[in-house]
């Protein structure tokens, strides 16, 4: 199984760096108007559909990532001009991003999403490493980024409303962004790496108390108030692919604190999202269960496949022996689950959902799937040579 997962690793660096890379640079990024597109159809052209406001900091950090690591392209118009384009269309008096704009740069829904927001900050730090002249600029806007969002939606037990004035239910998802923007910053040169140290470990306390079933080990969706599980059927969701994406983020913070509690819990997350998250007939991830680990959505989107992927191999790479050959080829079928996706007329775009029956929506690729490719491929190379 070793050998398996090397090739497959140097498979999708080879697509990421010779076809998506250059095609989204070239046909995903709007040279004129700015900004980046939301989808690109299945002969490889940008489409006119709305643009969430959450796919240009996606789409910045995956040039500014790109940057860092060598690609030789173009990242940096697209990475400076995302963000521009960004604050431009999507910035606010209050100092927060708007929801969603047209594909003419206008502002059609201004409300404000937690979600949103994790992204910016996401950003900011990728840009702060692949920029160091931006770095204090960065700096400074992540600060006050972070400042804003305690005074607006600070929640009174841990972590953050959906908004103010507050809104049920409560999600642990925008929170899992936040985790990742806070791991990103607190690496940063010249970031408040105590303050965002601070945050992230109190979004892993939450996740570890509130988020994750004592008794299950699985990770909820959705919470009323005082973060107990939402009444009835919404209160039961679980998915798959969080459950991966919070080992995996999780593993991370586990191993920087040195917290054991934390590898237990990434552990039995990991467990359950292959256990009842893999289909056992299509061996991918599936999109959404109930508490009783029962199927609630059998669809498979592309992005749960990544997910499968990042946590896996960052297990085996902290693990040895028969554990890491167990988790190795674990990594193995999920980077097949994920090639599968991958395998369409125009090299570099991607399917986005796969039905019960294994055929595929026809569609045109979401750019913001685009991040969590990207991140995949890097993990894999990274924990492959850390091995």
């Amino acid at each position: 199984m070793g050998m398996d997962i090397h090739l497959q690793a140097d498979e999708l660096a080879a697509w990421l760096t010779d076809a998506a890379l250059p095609l989204w640079r070239q046909n995903g990024f709007d040279g004129e108007g700015g900004g980046f597109a939301e989808t690109i159809d299945m002969k490889g052209e940008p489409t006119r559909a709305d643009r969430r406001s959450r796919v240009q900091p996606r789409q910045v950090y995956c040039f500014a990532a790109a940057g860092r690591r060598g690609w030789d392209g173009d990242w940096r118009t697209a990475a400076e001009g995302g963000l521009l384009y960004f604050d431009r269309v999507y910035g606010r008096p209050g100092g927060f991003y708007g929801a969603l704009a047209n594909a003419d740069g206008k502002l059609i829904d201004a409300s404000f999403d937690l979600y949103n927001q994790a992204f910016a900050l996401l950003a900011f730090a990728h840009m702060a490493e692949a920029l160091p002249e931006r770095r204090a600029e960065m700096a400074r806007r992540s600060d006050n980024l972070r400042r804003r969002l305690k005074a607006h939606c600070k929640h009174p037990l841990a972590g953050f409303e959906e908004d103010n004035p507050p809104r049920l239910p409560l999600g642990s998802n925008p929170h899992m962004h936040l985790l990742e923007a806070c791991l990103a910053s607190e690496e940063v040169e010249g970031f408040d790496r105590v303050a965002w140290a601070r945050l992230a470990d109190e979004i892993v306390d939450l996740a570890m108390h509130r988020f994750i079933d004592a008794e299950s080990g699985a990770l909820r969706e959705f919470f009323d108030h005082d973060w107990a599980p939402f009444p009835g059927e919404k209160g039961r969701i679980i998915e798959p692919g969080h459950h991966f994406e919070w080992a995996w983020l999780l593993l991370r913070w586990a191993e920087r604190r040195g917290n054991a509690q934390a590898i237990v819990k990434a552990r039995r997350l990991f467990e359950i999202g292959e256990i009842y998250g893999t289909c056992p007939e299509r061996d991918v991830v599936v999109m959404t269960l109930l508490d009783d680990f029962s199927v609630a959505d059998p669809t498979a989107r592309l992005w749960p496949q990544t997910e499968w992927l990042k946590a896996s191999i960052r297990f085996a790479a902290l693990t040895e022996g028969a554990e890491r050959e167990r988790y190795l080829a674990s990594a193995a079928r999920a980077a097949t689950a994920l090639q599968h996706f991958l395998d369409v007329p125009v090299r570099g775009l991607w399917r986005d959902k796969q039905k019960a029956d294994g055929s595929f929506v026809e569609e045109p690729a979401p750019a913001s799937t685009f991040y969590h490719i990207l991140c995949a491929i890097y993990e894999l190379e990274d924990c492959l040579k850390r091995m």
